[in-house]
């Protein structure tokens, strides 16, 4: 079956290639003027602060605050801190890297999987807001009601989380010199960077070649673009003649599912470990349905 698919997918390219060409010029046109931007330097400055052992530099009120709302270790705070900023598909990055170094367990690695999948706020300020809604207002709601979704999940589930102390002691830094450091976090964020284009990239084709063969309506297919791959789906949902309202309800829906594409680079960081993307997966449906209320409610308020 999936030998099958990939003929098809072959022989579509080759009969669609301006098609194929218009759509590769434009991810590449995403990837270099919106997503290098606002993820290349969280990305680098993450793995540094990593490295350089983070979470003993942040005040431990801060840390405190997190660790019972959400009944997790100190170093899991240190991961919710690091994804608030990075934007994804940094928040399973950072879990997997600290359950490689043993950091974290697996349970509590499952346990993060969950409500760390937070988009990058420029990329809502400046992509989302600015660019496609042309309203910063409208960012605003946008990234707290997508923020707020992710803390809600973290709280309702926080009795499912069982911290086992023993495996969070944590060896000091040994810290190497920092041009070495800089250098090693710079190959892994373009790894990471060529990772999303190669996604990024591979579902806009897809999407393209099956928005084309069924012939949707435009509005059945925006949301097959913004399920498939969320900045496409975005900047099309941007451009349907609707209300205010439900653009920004559903951009934010968009946001906080992810997007195959985003759950692709999810599971291309997590496939070697025993994290459970099925975890993931149910969480970004409940996170959907949950910040698209609170966008309604907050748009209706303000």
């Amino acid at each position: 079956m999936l030998f099958c698919c990939f003929i098809i997918l072959l022989f579509s390219i080759l009969i669609n290639k301006q098609l194929v060409f218009d759509t590769i010029s434009y991810s590449l046109n995403i990837w270099v003027n919106t997503l290098i931007p606002s993820m290349f330097p969280f990305f680098v400055i993450s793995d540094i602060l990593i490295n350089y052992n983070v979470d003993d530099y942040i005040p431990k009120f801060i840390i405190n605050i997190i660790k019972k709302s959400f009944n997790i270790s100190k170093n899991g705070s240190s991961i919710f801190l690091l994804s608030l900023i990075s934007g994804f598909p940094a928040g399973a990055r950072n879990i997997k890297n600290y359950y490689n170094k043993g950091l974290i367990n697996i349970d509590e690695a499952n346990h993060l999987i969950l409500f760390t999948h937070f988009s990058n706020p420029i990329f809502i300020m400046s992509t989302v807001a600015i660019l496609f809604l042309n309203n910063i207002k409208y960012g605003y709601i946008i990234l707290i009601s997508h923020y707020l979704g992710n803390f809600i999940i973290g709280i309702l589930i926080r009795n499912k989380s069982t911290i086992d102390n023993k495996n969070y002691t944590k060896e000091k830094c040994i810290c190497q010199n920092f041009s070495k450091t800089l250098i090693t976090s710079i190959k892994s964020s373009i790894d990471t960077l060529l990772l999303i284009l190669g996604t990024l990239t591979s579902f806009l084709i897809v999407s393209s070649f099956i928005i084309e063969f069924f012939n949707f309506p435009l509005y059945e297919g925006t949301i097959i673009k913004g399920i498939l791959e969320i900045t496409m789906g975005l900047k099309e949902l941007s451009l349907l003649n609707i209300s205010d309202i439900y653009k920004v309800v559903i951009s934010v829906m968009f946001i906080s599912f992810g997007g195959l594409s985003v759950h692709l680079q999810v599971i291309s960081q997590i496939v070697d470990t025993d994290i459970k993307y099925s975890n993931f997966f149910v969480a970004r449906i409940y996170h959907a349905i949950i910040s698209g209320s609170i966008c309604y409610l907050l748009f209706m308020i303000l």
